[in-house]
Formats: C-alpha cells, sequence, structure tokens
C-alpha cells in the first residue's frame, strides 16, 4: 500500500514538473513568437494575393530537408510541401508545393492561393475521402540565425481534387510543436509527441491526441500503461490489425546551466484502442527480435506494400561536453508488426549484369555517364572503404578493392584471390538524415535530406527510386553535386570589427558609404519585385510591432553604455539580416523611421 502509494505521488510530482517547464517555456518563448508572428502575418497577406491556381513546370526543387513528401491517392504523383534549406549564415523557409509526376519523370510548382506560412519539422496525412485531402498539422519558422523559433499548431487540408487550401479551426487541438508524428487511423488522424523550443528553453511532449475527420473535433487522448518518454523524430505507423507503432526517436535535457544532454531512444511500444473502441486506448512495451537498427535520431519512415515499416538512414550522434559528432547512416530496416521482428534490407544486386564479367576484363569505354547512374563498373581496380555500424554501435571500417565490372552490390574482399567475380560498389544514395521517404506501386522514393562534413552543412536536392519487390538496386532519377552547394563561412568578426570603426568616429563617411552601397544595389535590382516585400515597403511600415524588439537585441549586442547611434545601427544590421535570411530572392531594404 505504501509503496503503490509513493509510485502514485511520484507519478504526480512528475506531472506538476512537466505542468512547470511547459509554463515556463510559454512564458519566456511568448515575446520572440510575437515578434515572428507579424512576419508570418506579412507573409500570408502576400500569399492571399494570389487569386488563383498556376501549375508551372520546372526543375527539381531546390535543397531542402524537414519537408512532407506524400502520394497522391489515385494519380502517379508525389507532393513536396515545405522544408528548410540552410547555406551556413542563413536559414531559408518555404511553403512550396510541387508535384512529381511518376510517369512522366517531371516536376511542376503549383501556386495555390492562401497555402498555409512557411514551415519545416511538420506532418502530413494523406487521406483518400474527397478525391484525396493533404492534411497537415505544425511544424516550426525559424529566424535566419536559427536563434528563434515559433511553433505552428495549426490545421490545414489541401483539397487536392480542387486544388485549393483551408485552415481548419477546431479549439482543443495540440500545442505548437514540431518535430511530432501523425498518421491516419481509421476515420481520424492521430498525433504523438514533437518539442516546443524557445531561446532559453525547450520541451518536449509525449501526448496523444486524436482528430475526427467527420465532425472535425480534437480530442486528447489518454491511454493507460506505461507510454513512451517524452520525444520527438520517433516512428509510428499503424500495424495490419489496426495498433499503432511508436520506435526510437530523440529527445534532450538539461543536465547543467548550458550543457544539454540528448538522448536517442531505441524502445518501442503498442498504441491499441481496446475492444476497438475509440474512445479508450492503452500502452504496451514491446522488445522486437531480429537486426534491430542502431540507437540513432533523423531517421526517415515509410510504409512498405506488405505493411512492414521500412526505416531509413539517420544519425549516430556522438556527445562530449562541449562537442557533438554524428555518424550518418544510409542503411535500411524493416519491421513485421505480425512478427514483431526487424531484419536488415539487403540489396540483391541487378540479375541482367550477373555472372556477365569476370575478374579482369576492362569494361569497354563508352556511355560512362548513363552506366554510372545504373550502377556502373569501373574500368579501373577501385579501393572502397566503408564504415558498418554494429548492433552494438561499434564502427567498424571496411576496406575492399574491387577490380572489374560485375554485378552491383557484389562486393569483392582484395583478400579474395579467386574466380569469383567482382562488382562496383552499389549505386545508393549518400549517408544523411532527415531525409523524405515515400512509397507508391510498390517503389520506394527518396528524397533530399542532410549531412555534415566538418562544419558545414550539406542539404540534399537528389531522388532516388527502389523496387521494394524486387530489392535489386537504386535508380538515380535526379543527380545532385554536393560540392557545387553554396556556403557561406559566417562573418561575425566582420562585422563586429565595422561596428567598432563606426563607434569610435568617421560615422558620417561610413554612412555616406552605405547610402552609396543601397543606391548601387537598387540600380542592379532594376526594380524587380520581390516576391516577399512590394516594393517601396520600409520595414517599419509592416513590422512596426518588432522595433523595440531589434533595439533591445542591439543593446545586448553592443553592451550597456554604448552610445545611442551605435545602437541604431546594430538594429539596423539585425533586422536587415533578419529580413535577408526570411525571404527568398535576395536582400530587402530595412530602414528604422528614427535619426
Amino acid at each position: 500500500m505504501g509503496k503503490k502509494g509513493k509510485k502514485e505521488k511520484k507519478g504526480r510530482g512528475a506531472e506538476k514538473t512537466a505542468a512547470k517547464m511547459e509554463k515556463k517555456v510559454s512564458k519566456r518563448s511568448r515575446k520572440e513568437e510575437e515578434d515572428l508572428e507579424a512576419l508570418i502575418a506579412h507573409f500570408q497577406t502576400l500569399d492571399a494575393r494570389k487569386t488563383q491556381v498556376v501549375e508551372t513546370p520546372c526543375s527539381p526543387p531546390s535543397p531542402r530537408l524537414n519537408a512532407s513528401l506524400s502520394t497522391h491517392p489515385e494519380k502517379d504523383e508525389l507532393i513536396l510541401f515545405g522544408g528548410e534549406y540552410f547555406n551556413g549564415q542563413k536559414t531559408f523557409l518555404y511553403n512550396e508545393l510541387y508535384v512529381y509526376n511518376i510517369r512522366k519523370d517531371s516536376w511542376t510548382k503549383v501556386e495555390i492561393p492562401n497555402p498555409p506560412p512557411r514551415r519545416c519539422a511538420h506532418q502530413a496525412v494523406v487521406v483518400p475521402q474527397g478525391g484525396g485531402q493533404l492534411w497537415i498539422f505544425g511544424g516550426e519558422f525559424a529566424s535566419p540565425d536559427g536563434e528563434q523559433f515559433y511553433h505552428y499548431k495549426d490545421l490545414w487540408v489541401l483539397h487536392l481534387a480542387t486544388k485549393t487550401w483551408e485552415q481548419v479551426r477546431s479549439p482543443g487541438g495540440p500545442s505548437g510543436r514540431s518535430g511530432h508524428r501523425m498518421v491516419a487511423w481509421k476515420r481520424q488522424l492521430i498525433l504523438f509527441g514533437g518539442f516546443h523550443e524557445s531561446t532559453r528553453d525547450y520541451i518536449y511532449y509525449n501526448d496523444v491526441y486524436a482528430f475526427n475527420l467527420d465532425t472535425f473535433t480534437w480530442s486528447k487522448l489518454s491511454p493507460s500503461g506505461t507510454g513512451p518518454t517524452p520525444r520527438s523524430g520517433c516512428q509510428m505507423t499503424v500495424t495490419p490489425q489496426g495498433n499503432i507503432i511508436i520506435y526510437g526517436g530523440y529527445s534532450k535535457q538539461r543536465v547543467r546551466k548550458d550543457v544539454d544532454r540528448g538522448t536517442q531512444h531505441s524502445d518501442m511500444f503498442l498504441l491499441k484502442a481496446e475492444d476497438g473502441s475509440e474512445g479508450k486506448w492503452s500502452w504496451t512495451r514491446i522488445n522486437p527480435s531480429g537486426a534491430k537498427p542502431t540507437p540513432r535520431s533523423g531517421f526517415s519512415v515509410a510504409v512498405a506494400p506488405n505493411h512492414q515499416t521500412l526505416l531509413f538512414g539517420g544519425v549516430c550522434d556522438e556527445e562530449e561536453e562541449e562537442s557533438l559528432e554524428g555518424d550518418f547512416l544510409n542503411d535500411l530496416h524493416f519491421y513485421d508488426p505480425v512478427r514483431n521482428r526487424w531484419f536488415a534490407g539487403q540489396l540483391k544486386g541487378p540479375k541482367a549484369e550477373k555472372r556477365r564479367r569476370r575478374r579482369g576484363r576492362k569494361a569497354e569505354p563508352g556511355g560512362a555517364d548513363k552506366q554510372a547512374a545504373k550502377g556502373p563498373s569501373a574500368q579501373e581496380p577501385l579501393e572502397v572503404v566503408r564504415e558498418v555500424v554494429s548492433e552494438d554501435g561499434t564502427v567498424v571500417t571496411i576496406k575492399q578493392v574491387l577490380a572489374a565490372p560485375g554485378a552491383a552490390g557484389q562486393l569483392e574482399s582484395d583478400d579474395d584471390d579467386g574466380p569469383e567475380e567482382a562488382g562496383v560498389a552499389p549505386v545508393e544514395p549518400s549517408p544523411r538524415s532527415n531525409a523524405m521517404l515515400a512509397v507508391k506501386h510498390g517503389r520506394l522514393y527518396l528524397y533530399g535530406g542532410m549531412f555534415e562534413a566538418g562544419d558545414r552543412q550539406v542539404t540534399l536536392s537528389d531522388l532516388y527510386c527502389l523496387d521494394l519487390h524486387k530489392m535489386e538496386e537504386w535508380m538515380v532519377l535526379v543527380e545532385t553535386d554536393p560540392e557545387s552547394q553554396e556556403w557561406l563561412e559566417e562573418t561575425d568578426t566582420d562585422e563586429d570589427s565595422e561596428e567598432a570603426e563606426g563607434a569610435e568616429g568617421g560615422g558620417e563617411e561610413d554612412e555616406d558609404e552605405d547610402e552609396e552601397e543601397e543606391e548601387e544595389e537598387s540600380g542592379e535590382e532594376g526594380g524587380e519585385e520581390h516576391p516577399s516585400v512590394a516594393p517601396g515597403e520600409l520595414f517599419a511600415d509592416y513590422l512596426p510591432r518588432t522595433e523595440q524588439h531589434w533595439l533591445r537585441c542591439a543593446r545586448d549586442s553592443v553592451g550597456p553604455g554604448a552610445p545611442e547611434r551605435r545602437v541604431l545601427r546594430a538594429a539596423q544590421a539585425l533586422a536587415q539580416a533578419f529580413y535577408d535570411g526570411s525571404a527568398e530572392g535576395g536582400p530587402r531594404e530595412a530602414r528604422f523611421p528614427v535619426a
């Protein structure tokens, strides 16, 4: 009796602590979210000026991650929405809608009036009713420096038949968040987890909500049993039996001031509607067998034709006191909910290439570029270095020497002197995290994502396809060259030195030079309309609420006692940098109505 009482008391204490933390985060983030709300509202005003649907054939979308890739329920199409991109200095957010026609291998940009605001790390679910509907909830908008965030709690539906966006306003839904997961279950949308982050604090969630697609109402579920701890970025899929699986995810907690410790979860839970009822749910922890994926975050998930869950890639982080290093992955894993078992996805290699050539034969000249896209063979011996992560997390480096052409995926060690045929390294997506996956007609499509090379973040825009029935080889539909991607180094030192010079003297000359540069930039633009800011508008005209915010940030930046003129210059620079990164199409002048 006593032990049970203590356990219940401890549970209530944890709930109170979580509630206090959520209130604390909400209070601190309210001000910065108000600053971003004005910018978001301005973008929505500009989007509202579009009065008709415009469909434009286009090249593949620009690099991005944390977008959503969905399959059309009736057509051979993939739908890409939102996402983010970081070029080393600024973060760009998108609310663009692209459609990929599978049969024609072509992209179309679809501009629809009144779309959801720019966002990333949202969730998108397709349901078949009404000619197809794409439901979107939550996500986040970030300032260009990545230090401020606005977390959405809005719900949108794209009516695919009529190509119209609609915001569905219903009370009692989840709080603003990103990194959550959402699935279609019967005639409901079930949402789990996610996180909310402000400049100083953050909170992770493990709550469950249901949205009824018939009544358009939210309800918060209270499953019995012990469920997952708060987390984001987990796997959430529906089993053939009508249950919901939650696997893995990521969360972090503060161990001391300014030091956080991340956790890559690898546990699995079953969320079940008791007796098939939609009102009563229960949590059960399950322990699957088989070749389990190594702990990771940022992995991507899709559902295979046989109702198995497919998991791709991600990153395995190694955290030290003041540093974070990650090993990016590109492996495939399948979870069979009927057998409660994991198994690794192994590619067989193309049948037509097997036993075609012997080791030591030279490849025929010509067509090298086309061969490279289909799983080519090398004309010269090739040393391939691969890192394999074992189940316990150990990284094993394997060196292989591949000579003469052969079957893709049939790698031969340089220790093997036998007459076996050798193949080259198979064509496959590079290791990455936060990619987008979708399955259509038994084929897996993979788009974009990111990986890190030193201090550089490489964002991808490639598109791959894998036949899940044959499991032979990846096919490259859109190639990308990471080396050609723009990467801007930070220039904080230069900006600080310029501000210092302005504070010490020579201010009038600096102002004259700034005005000349502005005139030159204006002349170069040639009056071209900015896609996010109408010509002739000034910063104070469309963001009057944030003027004091920029002045406050500037005073924190330059320090107490700084001359007011220097504070104004710093505020101008901060506001300008913000607008440069929050709108597409290049810089935009931002001035304060202060002398």
